[in-house]
């Protein structure tokens, strides 16, 4: 009985090291590859954008606020390309809501933020879909997050 224990601590910890393992690995390579174009994403918190840049986009900063950020960048350039982007996220209990991306431009670059709300640890898995300006192909990709509060 104390082997099957132990076989099943070795089989939990294994299992959460690999997890953590691709958790990290997502973590640092914050991006796609779809042919010429890479898609980068990143969360964080809505607190992390000052005060007057939240109110001249017209961003809600709070503690249990995020923002999905998409950048769309064809080989060869240096600032995100207009796209149309939409997605969604799922929550534990699989509750999906619709991300509403709006279009930032700043200094001949092009960006996509959406907005959402979340509670404190919570593991949200992100879809999105990207189709870049001038392509006639949508790329998809999977992501996940935990999520903290400040």
């Amino acid at each position: 009985m104390s082997s099957i224990k132990s076989i099943l601590a070795l089989l939990f910890c294994s299992l959460s090291i690999s997890s953590f393992a691709q958790e990290a690995r997502e973590l640092s390579k914050p991006y796609e590859e779809f042919g010429d174009y890479k898609i980068f994403f990143s969360v964080f918190n809505s607190s992390f954008i000052p005060a007057e840049i939240a109110k001249a986009y017209n961003l809600v900063r709070g503690s249990n606020r995020a923002l999905v950020n998409i950048a769309v960048l064809k080989n060869g350039t240096i600032r995100g390309g207009k796209a149309a982007v939409s997605g969604n996220y799922k929550n534990l209990i699989q509750q999906t809501r619709e991300l509403e991306f709006i279009e930032i431009k700043e200094q001949n670059a092009t960006y996509y933020l959406a907005a959402l709300r979340f509670d404190n640890e919570e593991v949200l898995h992100f879809h999105i879909d990207v189709t870049p300006e001038g392509s006639e192909q949508s790329h998809s990709f999977s992501f996940h997050r935990k999520m903290n509060t400040d």
